[in-house]
């Protein structure tokens, strides 16, 4: 495979299909974290396939998502994220613009959640929640498991550093959120110079991506050339952020993505949907070059996001 192409790594000795992690060695996971750690040193992105999450939850999560969205705005608004109180709720189309050197918000509708008692839910949708909080912790147990395989892929001394670092996903000294993205179709109202989501890198460790069968997510490649990341049946799309590429001293790469105003016409009037899992650690982890090189200063985790955070909106 090119070098610059999106690779695919099967992750059957350690998906959420093994029920005891503890029983798998490091010796058992090393060719797994060798090509997850050569995608991620490369081209920064990959294909998860056996990765043990269920079809079904994450066409659950599909249908829901849908239900939501398709509500009238004003309803939709009810459950409006506010900043002052966390980063969970409906996010209204054209409010965030991830590229921050652009000047047109992306064209774009979320809901990101955050698992905390004072979220304010869909009345309406009764399965939204129970929907979302199954998600989130699937997500977060595989992610673990990414994690213990990408900590024997730098060479750390424990497996378990990477992992022990997120132990609070979920809670709220954590910042791991699930992301419902939603594109809505397009009917002649682009603005000049917009897209659907703007050129960016991820922020946090660890980013699983689930798409639909639409399309349309473009990753820079080693050659500074977009590629798209087409969808693969039952694949995770996995890359990693600016957090772990700092902590890492640049031994793995964050690369930048982004999804384009489509040139079809039949696609602009599709609407598009992904799930984004944006794994994050503890809020009190300092970020601190693990090879020891204090290439980069130490950081905390919740003030290293605050200033990213600051820049989307």
């Amino acid at each position: 495979m090119a070098a610059s192409a999106i690779p695919v790594v099967d992750f059957q000795k350690y998906g959420l299909n093994v029920t005891d992690p503890k029983t798998v060695t490091s010796d058992v996971l090393e060719t797994t974290a060798k090509e997850i750690y050569d995608a991620f040193s490369t081209i920064g992105f990959l294909y998860l396939i056996n990765h043990g999450v269920e079809q079904r939850k994450v066409d659950a999560m599909f249908s829901v998502s849908k239900s939501f969205f398709d509500q009238p705005v004003e309803e939709k608004m009810k459950c409006a994220l506010d900043h002052r109180y966390g980063y969970h709720g409906y996010i209204a189309l054209e409010s965030e613009r991830l590229n921050y050197k652009g000047s047109v918000a992306d064209f774009k509708e979320g809901f990101n959640f955050m698992p905390k008692d004072e979220m304010v839910w869909p009345e309406n949708l009764p399965q939204f929640k129970s929907t979302f909080s199954s998600f989130f912790y699937d997500c977060s147990r595989l992610s673990e498991r990414v994690l213990d395989v990408l900590s024997i892929g730098l060479k750390l001394q424990d497996r378990n550093f990477l992992r022990d670092c997120h132990r609070l996903m979920g809670k709220k000294e954590n910042s791991t959120s699930l992301r419902s993205n939603y594109y809505p179709p397009l009917t002649g109202c682009v603005k000049p110079g917009q897209v659907r989501r703007g050129e960016h890198s991820d922020y946090g460790t660890v980013t699983l991506l689930f798409q639909d069968g639409i399309g349309g997510l473009e990753v820079m490649n080693t050659e500074d050339v977009y590629v798209d990341a087409k969808p693969v049946p039952g694949a995770i799309v996995v890359n990693i952020g600016d957090m772990l590429q700092r902590w890492a001293a640049d031994q793995i790469k964050a690369a930048k993505h982004r999804v384009l105003i489509p040139e079809s016409e039949v696609k602009k009037r599709q609407y598009r949907q992904s799930i984004a899992f944006f794994v994050n650690p503890d809020n009190d982890t300092i970020i601190k070059s693990l090879d020891g090189s204090d290439k980069y200063e130490p950081i905390s985790v919740w003030d290293y996001l605050e200033c990213m955070f600051q820049t989307i909106s």
